[in-house]
């Protein structure tokens, strides 16, 4: 079975708050669905109205700089000519986490923030991450405490860094536009003063990048929204997951990012990866899954949630599984829009599964072969951690993501 994917540009519909941009996503009326859209289509552009860089474009969006970059290879980060059109994205597929508080996914440097005032819906925002030499660490934690206008005390490893690169720092450096912790700062409740928290001015163009001591940086309009929104004891849910998969109406989608710095893996690699959490999604079975399609997202790594399989929809009052048992199909229409698909009648989807059942056990079979001859690999990896770095609450990172070394101790 092969899905043609059609990318459609479409006008997104934006709430514009100053100069950035509150990407609020309903979640799907299906329970067990992943998949959230701002509008119809695979993908949005926009036409740029004056010249200006990538970075500022991402910025009014509330995209990270390696976002705005991945999905738009082609175009110069640090000019953007008037009439030069623009992808941004539209849907997401949510992490593989609890529904509730906040989900910080490292690898796609994004936030979902499930407010328990407004439930049914989900807030993105653009983050920054730790650095290779100072990763952000996985696990369940919760906010502790927050401060406004925070004072920084940088340690003395940090205070050495700094000084080595001839940028002394002060024992405390006070509130204020050059503050790295910026006006807001949320605590996690992890050993070492690991925070969410803003920017300053100087490195406002660092988020979407591993550009922090461990810590979780924010645009300083994002911060300041989400630190009038969470209370205190809010779950906070840190993971690693670069590729994901999720169903929205029957269509089965899968998305990749690129790797995060020294953590480069191979096409099998991502691939055994991703036919563990297909099966994962489908009730431990593999469907017959566009092949050609998954090799491309696996290997353009630009975020784009794009389908892959779809599944014959349920019988009239039939309810969907959270993890229902697809059908393997030879043969399907092209999807260009799975949000405003509608399901099939009750009659249609009953003779398609009788002309289809004989060629299901052929079917599994070649998938399964593609599947076990793909890669000589465990389908998942065994989580690696290093003591001295594992958080004291529940890890919640995917089989595939690694621990985070280094000491507990860091800055912003």
């Amino acid at each position: 079975m092969k899905i043609s994917t059609l990318l459609v540009s479409s006008w997104l519909l934006i709430m514009v708050v100053g100069n950035t941009y509150a990407t609020t996503y309903s979640l799907p009326h299906f329970k067990g669905d992943r998949v959230v859209a701002s509008s119809t289509g695979e993908t949005v552009t926009i036409t740029v109205e004056q010249d200006q860089t990538l970075l500022d474009i991402a910025k009014r969006f509330n995209l990270g700089q390696t976002e705005i970059v991945t999905i738009n290879p082609d175009l110069d980060r640090w000019l953007i000519k008037k009439g030069t059109v623009v992808r941004l994205p539209n849907r997401r597929i949510l992490p593989d986490s609890p529904h509730e508080g906040i989900t910080l996914n490292v690898a796609e440097y994004r936030m979902y923030y499930y407010p328990a005032d407004q439930p049914g819906t989900v807030r993105s925002y653009a983050h920054g991450v730790g650095r290779q030499d100072w990763k952000t660490p996985l696990g369940k934690t919760s906010i502790i405490k927050k401060v406004k206008d925070p004072a920084w005390h940088p340690p003395e490893s940090i205070r050495r860094e700094h000084a080595a690169n001839g940028d002394p720092l002060p024992e405390i450096v006070p509130p204020g536009p050059h503050n790295p912790l910026g006006a807001y700062a949320l605590y996690l409740n992890l050993p070492g003063d690991y925070r969410i928290h803003g920017t300053d001015i100087d490195k406002i163009f660092g988020i979407g990048m591993q550009i922090t001591h461990g810590c979780v940086r924010m645009y300083p309009e994002d911060i300041d929204a989400l630190y009038q929104s969470v209370s205190v004891g809010t779950s906070v849910y840190i993971v690693k997951q670069p590729v994901k998969v999720g169903w929205l109406n029957n269509v089965l989608y899968v998305e990749a990012h690129p790797d995060l710095e020294g953590e480069e893996k191979t096409q099998d690699e991502r691939y055994a990866i991703a036919l563990s959490l297909i099966k994962q999604e489908n009730n431990h079975e593999l469907p017959d899954f566009d092949q050609v399609v998954l090799n491309k997202v696996l290997k353009d790594l630009d975020g784009t949630p794009t389908p892959i399989y779809e599944r014959l929809p349920p019988l009239d009052g039939e309810e969907v599984a959270p993890v229902a048992k697809a059908v393997p199909v030879a043969k399907v229409i092209a999807v260009s829009s799975a949000l405003s698909k509608k399901p099939a009648t009750a009659k249609a989807t009953k003779e398609k599964s009788t002309e289809l059942a004989v060629n299901t056990k052929k079917t599994k079979s070649a998938v399964l072969q593609v599947a076990n001859t793909s890669m000589n690999i465990p389908e998942k990896e065994p989580a690696k951690s290093n003591k001295s770095n594992k958080p004291a609450t529940e890890a919640v990172s995917n089989s595939h993501s690694k621990g985070s070394p280094g000491g507990y101790y860091h800055g912003n």
